[in-house]
């Protein structure tokens, strides 16, 4: 026995109890994090991606990393070899590319049907004078717009490891979150303004600004 409470249990549980995580995913979060639900919490976002901006595409600067509401229009094929795959779309405040490598054709119309809208968010570049969106982060229907985030965590990983699947991971985790009694004296919560532990950890995995993972 290890003498903890009950309710403590899940977070001491292995991360290969949480959805989508097998051999090879649980070894990596082993090497990253440790081998524990617990551990997953305690690894915490380095940097937010911006996702707020929605301007007019003639205004976008190379860099820029937006979320718009376009129609597609035409997928062109490349001519060559090491060419993108591009997809032509627009809305009324102007046409923007966006290009693929190693998508197959297919899968690209089945994400991006033509003549329908579709949100999209990335960083935009020029090529030639013309606005291009390498490889957009998400890709989504309008009902959907809402499952993009306006600020995205950012988590430091290792290889074989990528962003979104650390989010659907530890959003795993996060659901296994006990509500504990608060072990701090209330006035000191009080006077300093603190949220509970749990809400401190859902703000922190969730933020809604810098200060949820920088706090002053």
């Amino acid at each position: 026995m290890s003498g903890r409470p009950f309710i403590l249990d899940p977070l001491f549980q292995s991360t290969k109890v949480l959805g989508g995580v097998g051999p090879r995913l649980n070894k990596l979060l082993g090497t990253l994090v440790g081998e524990k639900v617990l551990s997953l919490l305690w690894h915490l976002p380095a940097s937010l991606i911006d996702r707020s901006a929605s301007p007019p595409l003639s205004a976008i600067q190379a860099g820029q990393t937006v979320t718009i509401a376009v129609t597609v229009h035409e997928h062109v094929a490349p001519r060559r070899r090491g060419l993108p795959f591009r997809v032509i779309c627009s809305n009324d405040t102007g046409q923007i590319e966006l290009t693929f490598f190693n998508s197959k054709g297919d899968y690209l119309t089945q994400q991006l049907p033509p003549g329908q809208t579709r949100v999209i968010s990335g960083t935009c570049e020029y090529y030639n004078g013309l606005l291009q969106m390498p490889h957009p982060d998400y890709i989504m229907p309008l009902e959907r717009a809402h499952d993009i985030p306006r600020l995205e965590p950012v988590y430091p990983l290792t290889a074989g490891l990528v962003n979104k699947t650390m989010q659907k991971i530890v959003h795993g985790a996060l659901s296994r979150v006990p509500n504990l009694d608060e072990w701090l004296d209330p006035s000191l919560i009080k006077r300093e303004n603190w949220p509970a532990w749990k809400t401190a950890l859902e703000q922190t995995h969730h933020p809604q600004t810098l200060d949820d993972i920088h706090p002053a």
